[in-house]
């Protein structure tokens, strides 16, 4: 099937919502691949999803901030942590585009556990950090298994840029695709558009793209960098991959 047209503006969730959260003070570093060199990391029934015949390996460190369930606060103290993670960009058979994470860190125990058990997200714990200095935001992470990777990376940040078809491709996306229980699974979520700013890229020391099985990718730099001050997100609850999305109305 055909991918789903590109759309700034998020699908209507259907049914209850599972969780909210924060994603605060986003850098995107993104590097354009061959779509055959990434296509076998991807879950069944989901190929590369493509620009210009294109797609793109995102690594994204970021501060989630104010974690919770649909109704009531925010879940204490591990409601908030850094985090940083190694993407694709899917679409599935029914024509939903979406991303998929071959890596996520986080400096919560707890959050680590709970999204591996109950979403089968590959999440580690690790040891991480993030600083700011005037117009510099500066990001580290370092697995605690010793030798699985280190990652270091710091931005400038400059004024609002617009909107283009690639940030469009890279920010625009509607949902996660990950295999869970034997299927493929598409967790929707919805938000407002990412505002984006321009991003000096200062600083790259990065193994984790190594070690979620991209190679020496980030020896050269990023084809795209931006940043977000962040947006408020809900995710609802998962479809199987193969079921296409009911139409709107």
């Amino acid at each position: 099937m055909v991918p789903e047209p590109v759309s700034v503006t998020a699908p209507a969730l259907r049914g209850p919502r599972l969780l909210r959260q924060c994603w605060c003070d986003v850098a995107f570093l993104h590097w354009a691949v061959a779509p055959d060199a990434v296509a076998g990391l991807l879950p069944p029934g989901v190929r590369p999803d493509v620009l210009d015949g294109r797609t793109y390996v995102g690594l994204v460190p970021f501060r989630m901030v104010d974690t919770g369930f649909a109704v009531g606060p925010a879940l204490p103290r591990t409601g908030t942590f850094l985090e940083t993670n190694v993407r694709l960009y899917s679409v599935d058979g029914t024509g939903r585009r979406g991303v998929v994470f071959l890596s996520l860190d986080a400096d919560r125990a707890a959050v680590v556990a709970a999204a591996r058990t109950v979403l089968g997200l590959p999440y580690r714990w690790t040891r991480m950090s993030y600083a700011v200095d005037g117009d510099v935001r500066r990001y580290a992470a370092r697995l605690r298994c010793p030798g699985r990777g280190t990652s270091r990376v710091a931005v400038r940040v400059g004024e609002p840029v617009p909107d283009g078809p690639l940030e469009r491709f890279l920010t625009a996306r509607w949902g996660l695709h990950v295999a869970r229980f034997g299927r493929t699974w598409y967790l929707p979520t919805t938000h407002r558009p990412w505002p984006l700013r321009g991003a000096e890229l200062l600083e790259l020391d990065d193994g984790l793209l190594a070690a979620a099985g991209l190679g020496d990718l980030a020896a050269r730099p990023p084809d795209h960098v931006a940043f977000s001050d962040g947006v408020a997100a809900a995710f609802g609850l998962p479809v199987d991959a193969a079921t296409p999305r009911r139409p709107s109305g």
